[in-house]
Parts: structure tokens; C-alpha cells; sequence
């Protein structure tokens, strides 16, 4: 059964005439073409496909495409516009070398932008149950830690 859907993804509206089992992560992949949110594990485990849905993150291999229907959805291509500067996450998981193979970092910049947009002076904690629902098989934490710590501070001081 099929049912037309109206998104606003990074600002745009689609209208998007889509099955009903479809997920979210199916949409913003097969028929926006927006390939920044990874497809991991299918179940809510890994956060590879973490997106934003009204300012929050979410894992959008579980939402199915028509509950999206009317709600704002952010992607990784969404954090930052063209020819504007990055945003201060992504700016800072260059810098910290927070990247590996990259896989799970769409989701990590997502989880970390949504914990900065709420709290722009996390704790060390606070950074890391943030993240917990994103792995990374790369690079032990550390790193990307270190990335959201040193993108609080340039949001802190006015660098977003």
C-alpha cells in the first residue's frame, strides 16, 4: 500500500508518494539520495543512520517513512549548507582526527550537534551517554570525545 508523504529535510519540503512499511532511512537514501545516513545494522543498534527528527536524535532504520510525515528531519548534509563554513562539530572531528573509517560518524556528528543544540557545556558523561547509542568499531572514543568537547567550546565561543 503506497501513501504520499510530505518531508522537510534540510530545509527543503518533498512530496513523496512511498509504501508504508518503508523506513525513513529507506526515503532519505533511495529516493532523496541523501547517502550521508548509513545503513548499519537495520535495528537500532549501531546509530549509523541517527538523524534529526524535530531536534531530536533518532534512529531512522526504526521510524517508518509516513510517521515522518509533516516533521523536520536534519542530515548529516543538512548540518552545515554549501559554500558555508562547517559546522563547529564537524570542524572539530577534523581537527581531533575523531575520523576513521567514517562510517559512524554522520551519526556522531548528528548525536553530538543535538547535545550541544540543548547543552552547549556538557561533562565528559553527559558527551559520552550523547553518544552511547552510536558505536565505532575505529577509533576506541577517545578521539570523538575529544571532538565534541573541543566543538562545545568554539559553540561556547561563538563560533557556530
Amino acid at each position: 500500500m503506497k501513501q504520499r508523504i510530505k518531508l522537510f529535510v534540510n530545509g527543503e519540503a518533498y512530496d513523496i508518494y512511498t509504501e508504508t512499511n518503508r523506513t525513513l532511512l529507506d526515503v532519505l537514501r533511495e529516493d532523496l539520495e541523501l547517502t550521508g545516513t548509513k545503513r548499519g545494522c537495520d535495528s537500532g543498534e549501531c546509530g549509523a543512520c541517527t538523524v534529526l527528527l524535530n531536534g531530536k536524535p533518532v534512529n531512522s532504520c526504526l521510524i517508518l517513512a509516513p510517521e515522518a510525515d509533516g516533521q523536520n528531519i536534519v542530515t548529516v548534509e543538512g548540518v552545515s549548507r554549501p559554500n558555508l563554513p562547517l559546522h563547529p562539530v564537524q570542524e572539530a572531528f577534523i581537527e581531533k582526527w575523531a575520523i576513521q573509517c567514517g562510517f559512524c560518524t554522520p551519526g556522531m556528528i548528528i548525536s553530538a550537534k543535538a547535545l550541544l543544540d540543548r547543552n552547549i557545556e556538557p561533562s565528559e558523561e553527559e558527551i559520552k551517554q550523547a553518544l552511547a547509542g552510536n558505536l565505532c568499531r575505529c577509533t576506541g572514543y577517545v578521539k570523538i570525545i575529544e571532538a565534541v568537547k573541543a566543538a562545545a567550546e568554539k559553540v561556547r565561543d561563538g563560533r557556530s
